[in-house]
């Protein structure tokens, strides 16, 4: 095939509208497609991104991830065998400024100082500044992308507004994380939420919705997690422990099943590149009948024939490949910097998702071809010149 590449370029801009046009719809199916590759990816095939993330579990109610547990649960999940540490992890919600401005919308969470940089080993935080978050309980803590985005220093007070929980939080950055993640969250310390619900005379202080729980061991995280629900289930408030990678995406499920919607669209973009690719081939084949005949005459090959046909589809499915995979990136960037659900998953085209999707636009483009080709190289001398196209 190669010592025919410069006929098959050439016979590959004879009609240059038609081969732009079929070229663009491959760079649009194909971007598509790799957008989606990179979401599957992240969803279903990513591994802990940091070996810290394989240590750790997360509890929480077996009937429902709103039905709070006893905070007394937390010293009994501490003395169970195989865990290193435990700290409270209850999502504050509230608003902070305009709620109806989606860039004003981060996650708050309350937790244990102490505890907060073991147990989270992959985050950054200077001494002098984990120290005054430790000393003051209405200080916080927020990561550097998030303090980027409002331009928040060292000592800014922040105002949250409680919605699940009725009361308002006057809290004041005592430091700046950084973690691999680019994490957007503000963390303040549990007791002084706890006070304050103590001092409306709210009975939520004695309930949280999550622990978060250290293995010693990536080994041992499964019997753990099992360990940690039998402790708790003949009580009134049994557990369900998991990864958190599993955490993670059970909030994904949420809105149906994922995967299978993922795969389906793959599938049919390939099934609809493949029709394309075929009738584009095969305009050009009845367009070149007479031509094919000719070459034949000269004492081309029937599968010299066949390889120049289907080589065609190829370079003009992976030349929009490439064009896609490079929107592809363009769509990823702008998903990992927006402020949906999806920009935490740090979607990516990487070096394998990009040869997927090189590899099925090389594969559709063949497929395409095949009939055409076939029939092309199949048909006599006697025939070829006289088809009129």
């Amino acid at each position: 095939m190669f010592r025919y590449s410069a006929l098959i370029a050439k016979n590959g801009l004879r009609n240059r509208r038609r081969s732009i046009l079929t070229a663009g719809s491959f760079a649009v199916s194909m971007c598509l497609l790799g957008v989606l590759l990179a979401m599957y990816r992240a969803l279903f095939l990513n591994t802990e991104a940091h070996p810290a993330q394989a240590l750790r579990l997360v509890t929480h109610h077996k009937v429902s991830i709103t039905q709070p547990l006893p905070i007394s649960y937390l010293a009994r999940i501490r003395q169970i065998p195989g865990v290193r540490d435990a700290m409270v992890w209850q999502w504050f919600g509230g608003t902070y400024k305009d709620a109806r401005d989606p860039r004003n919308s981060f996650a708050r969470f309350a937790i244990n100082p102490d505890r907060f940089l073991r147990i989270k080993s992959e985050v950054a935080l200077p001494q002098d500044q984990k120290l005054a978050f430790q000393q003051f309980r209405t200080s916080c803590v927020v990561g550097k992308k998030l303090a980027e985005k409002f331009r928040w220093r060292l000592g800014d007070r922040v105002t949250l507004v409680g919605d699940i929980f009725p009361v308002d939080l006057e809290l004041k950055i005592a430091g700046i994380y950084s973690d691999p993640d680019d994490s957007e969250i503000l963390f303040f310390n549990y007791e002084y939420l706890r006070e304050l619900l103590i001092a409306g005379g709210q009975s939520a202080q004695d309930s949280v919705g999550v622990f978060l729980v250290q293995a010693d061991g990536p080994d041992d995280a499964p019997g753990v997690a099992a360990a940690i629900d039998r402790e708790f289930e003949n009580s009134p408030a049994p557990t369900m422990t998991e990864s958190e990678l599993a955490w993670q995406l059970s909030f994904i499920s949420f809105i149906g099943n994922l995967k299978l919607f993922l795969i389906s669209v793959c599938g049919a973009l390939t099934f609809t590149m493949l029709l394309v690719s075929a009738n584009t081939i095969s305009m050009s084949v009845r367009e070149r009948a007479r031509e094919v005949g000719i070459m034949k005459t000269l004492g081309f090959t029937s599968r010299s024939i066949l390889w120049m046909i289907s080589g065609e589809s190829v370079c003009l499915a992976l030349l929009g490949g490439f064009s896609g995979m490079v929107a592809a990136e363009t769509l990823c960037a702008l998903v990992r910097n927006s402020a949906s659900a999806f920009a935490s998953l740090k979607v990516s085209l990487t070096p394998d998702v990009a040869l997927a999707v090189l590899l099925v636009a090389a594969v559709v483009g063949s497929a395409g071809s095949i009939l055409p080709a076939w029939s092309a190289s199949r048909r006599s001398i006697l025939d070829s010149l006289r088809c009129t196209g």
